[in-house]
């Protein structure tokens, strides 16, 4: 799997956490810069570090996973991505600022901090079995989903501040298709037997 697959694949995974960031970035009447660096940098830790869960319950079973290892992939994101087009337009999703007390203290709520990122990384330890069948690529995922992550959470912030509550779009959609797009193309060159 090359960086490129890789670098997509974090991008998709990443727009959980910037959908929630968004959220949390209308919620703010100022951006600080050092505490939405922090809020960004747990998001993305926590995408970083579950794709390795999902790798050390896969490594032991690469061998027979290697098999049918493509159409693994292709399952698992594109069921992924159709959970995350789903929940996009659950009622209630579009609610631009849940739980929030919109207060503007500089206080970070670590326990609500580290929930949303543990739900919005569970998906990266779905992926992790994906990389058992490459060896070799876990780190450099680790290192791309985990930088891709935090860039995305730390932009969303500021942009949700940005846009304040003037505008509502769900990026959860947009990275639910990213991810049925890379499934695809992962079967698709196993299947051509040449990469796209």
């Amino acid at each position: 799997m090359g960086i490129l697959s890789i670098f997509i694949i974090a991008i998709g995974l990443s727009m959980d956490s910037f959908a929630v960031c968004i959220g949390k970035g209308m919620c703010r009447q100022r951006f600080l810069v050092w505490r939405a660096f922090k809020i960004a940098l747990v998001f993305g830790l926590f995408q970083a570090l579950m794709p390795l869960v999902g790798y050390a319950l896969g490594i032991g079973f690469s061998s027979w996973i290697q098999q049918f290892d493509h159409w693994l992939a292709f399952v698992i994101l594109v069921i992924l991505g159709i959970k995350m087009i789903y929940e996009c337009f659950l009622p209630g999703k579009r609610n631009d600022c849940p739980d929030c007390s919109c207060n503007e203290t500089e206080v970070i709520d670590w326990k609500n901090v580290m929930t949303l990122s543990f739900a919005t990384s569970i998906d990266a330890a779905a992926t992790g079995l994906i990389f058992a069948s490459y060896p070799g690529t876990i780190l450099e995922a680790i290192g791309v989903i985990g930088v891709t992550c935090f860039l995305f959470s730390f932009g969303g912030m500021f942009l949700g501040f940005r846009l304040g509550k003037r505008v509502t779009f769900c990026v959860e959609a947009v990275g639910g298709f990213i991810l049925i797009a890379i499934g695809l193309k992962i079967l698709l060159e196993h299947l051509l037997s040449k990469p796209f």
